[in-house]
């Protein structure tokens, strides 16, 4: 009696999905094909805890020092994404208000990027700012050809100065739109593109200087408003007027909040567009960017498409399509939720805790700082004498107890410098700091406790993201 009653319960749990156990009784003895379907549906439930205990095996998001993209928003924000996902926000006709919220938010970073007030903005939200980087070098491109051919000039070798530590995706615009990329080495002592190399590189086929706001090797700050006045110089000495592009893609949510007096944006004059990331410290997961430009002149209008809604002309530039619509309404979350002084508490948390830990490390024996984080909150430090160990060992040894600090080599130039990188970033608070510090010590501990330990060869965990 007894074993039916257990019987009439088991099949009662296999028709209630609330009691089923974790893992339906068919994998306790069937595996679950990878690279192609399986022929049997399972239960909701079921599939989601075999994919999420897998992705248990990925590393703890927020000790990963070594990404400039958001780890970490408030709940408000992240119930708002989970309400949008389903909002194509590339249907303006269907969602006016999701596009009313794109809007908001390129008017709101033109003027923190001081462009005219008085103008409606020109920009476009991106996937990030990979996007945004090529609508912005395919509108330098599209400006120098429709000038040159104004010119009766030859349009077959545009070429685009940058430092070479530029992101990748500046690699992937020359390559894709066909323009040669004019790198700039780095000089020991030197990590980006300054003044006085600029004008060496530039001729009548440079479309246009890409500098950087908060380079992704080690922080630092390119001389913009000095890059321009050596374009000036250029242009009175040969002729030649040539626009800038700055990629802010991190600093471009920093500088205006904790250096407002920095000269980089709009206000410099040769700055004719501004891309930036939304999702790393405009504070949004990812993947979300905005590209801003000066004013109509500066942007083709061969590229502008309109789009028909509410009975008015949008205008719309972008390289995808199809998106949800929840990465925007996201930031505009964080511009209504921190406001200006929001966002500068939160910045000038991340640079003094940079600037702490920088500190730190350069009293520890074997490191001396490249970048302290003085100006984006990215700071890194290369070995400055000879030990048992390489800066790759210790960002192994660090992933013990699951911190992710990159080690690389730099470019061209200075390819013998290894350094090792740290992002501060909101959610990294100041007690994570003493821990990291704590582990960076047990470390150096473990190696001078390993007289005999073989030196790891050099390659790089670099990455840009």
């Amino acid at each position: 009696m007894l074993s039916k009653k257990v019987n009439a319960q088991e099949h009662d749990r296999d028709n209630e999905t609330d009691l089923t156990p974790t893992y339906g009784t068919r994998f306790l003895n069937e595996s679950v094909p990878r690279y192609e379907l399986p022929e049997h549906e399972m239960l909701p439930r079921t599939a989601y805890t075999l994919i999420h205990d897998e992705l248990m095996l990925d590393g703890n998001s927020r000790l990963n020092l070594a990404t400039f993209v958001t780890t970490w928003m408030e709940p408000e924000a992240r119930q708002l994404m989970i309400d949008t996902f389903d909002k194509n926000m590339i249907d303006k006709d269907e969602y006016p208000q999701t596009a009313e919220i794109e809007k908001r938010c390129i008017n709101i970073l033109a003027r923190l990027w001081n462009a005219k007030e008085d103008d409606d903005a020109i920009g476009a939200s991106t996937i990030g700012s990979s996007e945004a980087a090529m609508l912005c070098g395919m509108a330098l491109k599209w400006h120098w050809r429709a000038r040159m051919r104004a010119a009766g000039n030859a349009t077959d070798k545009p070429n685009l100065v940058m430092g070479i530590n530029v992101q990748v995706c500046w690699e992937k615009f020359a390559r894709y739109w066909e323009v040669e990329p004019r790198y700039v080495p780095m000089e020991p002592g030197c990590y980006h593109l300054t003044a006085d190399e600029v004008g060496k590189y530039c001729d009548e086929n440079t479309i246009g200087v890409i500098t950087i706001l908060g380079s992704t090797f080690d922080g630092s700050y390119e001389p913009i408003k000095a890059i321009s006045a050596a374009l000036d110089q250029l242009q009175a000495e040969k002729g030649l007027d040539i626009p800038i592009h700055v990629d802010a893609a991190s600093g471009g949510f920093v500088a205006p909040f904790i250096q407002p007096d920095l000269e980089w944006d709009f206000r410099v004059n040769r700055v004719v567009s501004i891309n930036a990331s939304g999702h790393k410290y405009g504070l949004v997961y990812p993947g979300v960017g905005w590209a801003i430009w000066r004013n109509q002149e500066v942007l083709p209008e061969e590229l502008v498409f309109k789009v028909n809604y509410l009975g008015g002309e949008m205008p719309t530039f972008t390289l995808n399509f199809s998106r949800p619509g929840n990465q925007i309404v996201a930031q505009y979350y964080n511009f209504l939720r921190l406001g200006k002084e929001g966002y500068t508490r939160i910045q000038q948390a991340c640079h003094d805790t940079a600037l702490y830990l920088s500190s730190e490390i350069a009293k520890m024996g074997p490191f001396e700082l490249i970048s302290d984080g003085s100006q984006l909150p990215v700071f890194a430090w290369k070995l400055k004498e000879e030990t048992n160990f390489t800066l790759f060992d210790l960002s192994d040894r660090l992933r013990y107890t699951g911190w992710q600090v990159p080690a690389y080599a730099m470019p061209k130039n200075c390819e013998d410098l290894v350094v090792q990188r740290i992002v501060v970033k909101e959610g990294f608070s100041r007690d994570m700091a003493h821990i990291l510090l704590r582990d960076v010590r047990n470390a150096l501990h473990y190696f001078a406790s390993q007289p005999g330990h073989v030196k790891k060869e050099q390659g790089s965990h670099f990455a840009h993201l």
